[in-house]
């Protein structure tokens, strides 16, 4: 299986200087196929293949205007190019939006070099254009015995260094357990499992928040276009980047804990970008990265021989009884107990949610993925039998 692992590091004077001049070369080549893609559509209806803008590519470094993209590796400009077809083939097979120019400060600077654009050898990593290896931060080894085919070099808004090697690596699948787990995802608590073990939210982005606002009013006070707004929105960057990089560690610690312990693992399908709608609570729904706790659980479930059942959203796990089935008819956020009209089981909210998603993620286990509209069907059923037997005792 291919794995990428990323490792920070320092590159010399005359090594960032060349990795940022191709990183402005990419950005160039790619603007200019995208355009000449989009020019040649929009007048003759015509498609342009990548073949056609590699040709392109060739006359933009003779002519005299462009000729300083002769100046760096050509494999980074060549993969470019195949990373727009990709994007163009996402946007015609429906996957995704029409593709957008790069921006020189919104978008990612990166360079992607394949196996005859690097040298490794000895542990160190030589990029083209450059005589020294790069001074890379090894916090985790490369698996034995493996070669990188694919080597990004990356710098974030932070002015951080990043290289991610591609290599082809085996993954040993996990000892079967017993475990299974229902996941409910919450605000409070970041998610409340089926065992009834709730786990806290850290709230990141809450805890650096005045650090953020002193970051953003120094940068708005500064003159635009000058070099001092350009340094204090590097330390708005580096909040942000430290935010980022303590959310993404909490999840990983989190999900890989879940993938050890449990065979299977039920989630919710929550739509996370209509959730983003509510204004009162997008900003705290973002800062918990529900979509990056779902993301890792499918790739690591996927890895280590672990079953994910993704339930339909428009169960209603949290105003089921996971004790007899009975539906309420409403459940207002802010109640967080209460008690089954027809058993007189006293819940909590969200363990009860994660209940019913663990029952209803076993019946898809057992039965197939179609039994989950089957379900809300028969959790419907219950109700309505309880409810006649409520009307018959009275």
């Amino acid at each position: 299986m291919k794995r990428a692992f990323k490792y920070r590091f320092y590159p010399s004077v005359a090594q960032a200087a060349e990795l940022s001049r191709t990183f402005g070369c990419v950005r160039k080549v790619y603007n200019l196929a995208l355009e000449a893609r989009s020019t040649a559509w929009a007048r003759d209806q015509r498609r342009v293949s990548y073949a056609d803008t590699s040709a392109m590519l060739t006359g933009w470094k003779q002519s005299e205007e462009l000729g300083f993209l002769a100046e760096v590796s050509s494999v980074p400009l060549q993969q470019t190019l195949r990373h727009l077809q990709s994007a163009f083939t996402g946007f015609f097979t429906k996957r995704s939006g029409y593709p957008r120019f790069k921006s020189k400060r919104k978008s990612r600077a990166s360079a992607e070099y394949t196996r005859s654009a690097f040298r490794w050898r000895d542990g160190k990593l030589t990029l083209a254009k450059m005589d020294a290896p790069l001074d890379i931060r090894w916090s985790r080894p490369l698996p034995e015995g493996t070669q990188p085919s694919t080597v990004t070099v990356s710098q974030d808004r932070a002015g951080r260094w990043f290289v991610s090697i591609l290599v082809e690596a085996p993954i040993t699948p996990l000892p079967v357990t017993d475990g299974r787990v229902g996941v409910d995802a919450g605000l409070t608590s970041l998610v409340t499992l089926s065992t009834g073990e709730k786990v806290t939210n850290p709230k990141h982005e809450k805890k650096d928040r005045d650090r953020l606002a002193w970051a953003q009013r120094q940068t708005a006070r500064k003159q635009k276009g000058s070099k001092n707004r350009a340094k204090a929105n590097r330390k708005v960057a580096r909040v942000h980047a430290r935010i980022t990089d303590r959310r993404r560690d909490f999840v990983h610690k989190l999900t890989t804990r879940l993938v050890q312990e449990n065979q299977l693992i039920v989630i919710e399908d929550l739509k996370v970008g209509n959730l983003l709608k509510n204004h009162h609570l997008a900003r705290a729904i973002s800062d918990a990265a529900w979509r990056e706790l779902r993301e890792q659980l499918e790739y690591k479930c996927a890895w280590y021989g672990r079953e994910l059942v993704v339930v339909d959203r428009f169960l209603p796990s949290t105003r089921t009884c996971s004790a007899c089935g009975l539906i309420r008819e409403r459940l207002p956020l802010d109640v967080r107990e209460w008690t089954c009209e027809g058993c007189g089981t006293l819940h909590d909210r969200d363990v009860n949610a994660a209940n019913v998603l663990l029952a209803a993620g076993l019946a898809v286990s057992a039965c197939g993925a179609g039994v989950s509209p089957a379900w809300t069907v028969s959790v419907r059923a219950v109700g309505d039998e309880a409810g006649k037997l409520r009307r018959s005792a009275a």
